[in-house]
């Protein structure tokens, strides 16, 4: 899965802000709205401006669950 911004975008609805004056009010590029849109990494530094805009922890916006991931197998 990786990461998820749900709990951003349910912060967004609770504080009855869209994307457009989400983007303003925490000067993020179009770029980089989207790339929280499709669950995409962004900076550190744009997750603490999200998180300092609404005096909220990281935990608060974003979730992680780790990938499966195929290794191989060296004891063979």
């Amino acid at each position: 899965m990786g990461f998820s911004y749900n709990k951003l975008w349910k912060i967004l609805i609770d504080e009855e802000m869209n994307k457009t004056e989400f983007q303003k009010a925490v000067e993020l590029s179009p770029t980089t709205v989207a790339k929280l849109g499709k669950n995409e990494t962004v900076n550190m530094e744009i997750l603490a401006r999200i998180c300092d805009y609404f005096d909220c922890g990281i935990e608060d916006i974003v979730s992680y669950s780790p990938e499966k991931r195929k290794y191989e197998n060296k004891d063979k």
